[in-house]
């Protein structure tokens, strides 16, 4: 299947360098589309786990990973998975915590991961604000040049959603669940989220 650029790839070589330098074994995509993150991710990993609650696009990633054989494709939702006793070093949301309910999501995602586990999101924000407007359109110019150097592929035949939540909505959630967590504004409209678990016996 071939390999495609828009404002969600981006960001992957983003996910992957801080896979490598975290030393991640396991890794969880949460909402992995079509596969294309895992397939990247997979070199760097001992397993790259993705679930994906469309059966289309879940079917789709199979399909791209038959050939990688570290990669697993589960067709769940995120309220719904079962790891057993798997837990993972490195659990990612690319362009996916806007479908959720996000306070939900990201309550759960520290179950997921192992002590000193990270969890990266790159997310979808709702321009409500006067500010987040000036800067959206401010970033316009780039955003465009960007998808025309890239050659964009807007639609990969997944289900979209608009964000509901504003960036400030989503800085007050997570840093009300996620101790220590940093949130900054990325360019092509998304943010980046980073958290690290605290060590076992480490309270946040």
């Amino acid at each position: 299947m071939d390999e495609y650029w828009n404002h969600n790839v981006a960001y992957h070589r983003w996910i992957i360098r801080q896979a490598v330098r975290h030393g991640v074994r396991d890794a969880l995509d949460v909402g992995c589309g079509d596969g294309l993150l895992l397939r990247r991710l997979a070199p760097a990993v001992t397993t790259a786990t993705g679930i994906e609650p469309d059966a289309a696009a879940a079917e789709r990633a199979r399909a791209r990973l038959s050939e990688t054989p570290n990669a697993t494709v589960v067709e769940s939702r995120l309220a719904s998975y079962d790891p057993g006793t798997l837990r993972f070093d490195l659990v990612t949301f690319v362009a996916t915590l806007h479908y959720m309910d996000p306070g939900s999501a990201l309550a759960a995602a520290p179950a997921l991961l192992r002590p000193g586990g990270l969890l990266l999101v790159v997310g979808l924000s709702a321009a409500r604000s006067l500010p987040d407007r000036a800067l959206s359109a401010l970033a316009l110019p780039c955003v465009r040049l960007g998808s025309l150097l890239h050659r964009e592929t807007r639609d990969i035949g997944v289900p979209v959603a608009e964000p509901r939540e504003s960036l400030a909505e989503i800085r007050t959630l997570a840093r009300g669940l996620l101790p220590g967590v940093r949130i900054r504004r990325g360019l092509y409209y998304r943010y980046l989220l980073k958290w690290t678990k605290p060590p076992a016996g480490r309270d946040p």
